[in-house]
């Protein structure tokens, strides 16, 4: 059930027509108080165009406290980049146009499916994996499409590889549109559609029969080419993958879809790094402090998550200590805008190898360097062939 409070008859009427006879209408913000309080499992609410807005934001402010899963959308006239950031500021997760009907609708189910999510992983008692004993998992991600988050994981993965300092496994994740493949020109036997059929025998030498190998020395496991096969792939053997590629292999890199489905939350629990991705729009930077407070709603380590800004350089308005201000994080590493980046994706070479001198390049080296390999485990001090024997159970059993 959606709470929703309206004043204006026509505009119930059309709020109502986007949600479903199951919708509730409350005449006034204290009586929503009331409904609030007394069930407790409410997932959203709808506050319409005639709610005034800084009564909006200052409900919003109070349930980001009280009721962090509660997602609160707001419904406007007029939308424009202030009315937007001030919602990002004020806490409100979603704000529709008043005739994007379709739009609402929609982002009311991602408010219920998040707050199901959490339900979820609370009632399991999920803990975080701790890692320090396997390879070292690296998860990219962005709750918002065309941040860039591809291009990043790849020439992290590239970037590790060309260092020396191990052997490096690339995961796409984006099980339906996952363009890993593509960014990096490989021509797949087999892809991760392919461990459906393995199941319960899936091991390190079956895993390492699905992996194409790119000419970085990175060993890739792709997507599907079929979008549907995405269904065939359960979190359990997502989960599987993981597990094995970061007993096989010194570091694993993971691409994800901007989504926090259970395959992502799975990928995050194994992570001893998550790269949050965003640029400076406000859409990403909304998206972001949503992550971020889903995240901290399930206890995930905030010293884990590293802020990344892509295309950092643009020019638009909003100031960098402003951002980290609002999301309550700093930024730990800046990537600048350049040309050269879609044109090294478009000839499957990552820009960190392609131009290393690229202030991209070195950026994204920068981050590698200070947030990935110069916090790796002890395991940088015992020779590599220890290493294997460790990890193919000759000196120890996990």
């Amino acid at each position: 059930m959606t709470a929703i409070v309206e004043f204006d008859p026509v505009g119930v009427d059309s709020i109502k027509g986007a949600l479903g006879a199951d919708a509730l209408v409350l005449p006034s913000l204290d009586i929503l108080r009331t409904h609030l309080d007394t069930n407790p499992f409410e997932d959203c609410i709808v506050l319409g165009p005639s709610v005034d807005q800084q009564d909006v934001f200052a409900l919003a402010e109070s349930l980001r406290v009280t009721r962090p899963s509660l997602g609160v959308v707001m419904v406007r006239r007029r939308i424009d980049t202030a009315v937007l950031s001030d919602s990002l500021r004020a806490g409100v997760r979603e704000v529709v146009q008043e005739r994007d009907l379709a739009g609402l609708a929609m982002a009311v189910r991602r408010q219920r499916d998040i707050a199901s999510r959490l339900r979820h992983q609370l009632e399991r008692g999920d803990e975080v994996v701790s890692s320090s004993t396997h390879g070292r998992v690296v998860t990219v991600f962005s709750a918002k499409g065309g941040c860039g988050k591809t291009t990043l994981a790849t020439n992290i993965a590239t970037a590790i590889a060309a260092s020396g300092k191990g052997t490096v496994a690339l995961l796409d994740l984006d099980l339906a549109f996952g363009d890993v493949a593509i960014a990096l020109q490989l021509f797949p036997t087999h892809t991760i559609g392919d461990a459906v059929a393995i199941g319960e025998d899936l091991d390190g030498e079956a895993v390492r029969g699905l992996l194409t190998a790119h000419r970085s020395g990175v060993q890739a496991l792709v997507a599907p080419m079929e979008p549907s096969t995405a269904d065939t792939i359960s979190v359990g053997l997502v989960t599987s993958i993981i597990d094995v590629l970061r007993d096989e292999f010194d570091y694993v890199i993971i691409d994800t879809p901007p989504a926090l489905d259970d395959n992502v939350l799975s990928a995050f629990d194994r992570s001893d790094v998550v790269a949050l991705l965003a640029t400076l729009d406000i859409p990403a930077l909304k998206n972001l402090k949503l992550t971020l407070e889903t995240l901290d709603l399930i206890g995930y380590p905030r010293d884990r998550l590293k802020v990344v800004l892509n295309r950092a350089d643009s020019k638009v308005g909003l100031a960098l200590s402003e951002v980290e201000k609002t999301l309550k994080a700093p930024i730990v590493a800046q990537i600048p805008s350049s040309r050269d980046v879609p044109a090294s994706t478009n000839r499957g070479v990552a820009i960190v190898v392609d131009e290393p001198k690229n202030p991209v390049s070195l950026a994204i080296k920068a981050f590698v360097d200070e947030n990935i390999l110069v916090t790796a485990s002890n395991d940088d001090t015992i020779p590599p062939q220890l290493r294997a024997d460790r990890r193919s159970g000759r000196l120890w059993r996990r």
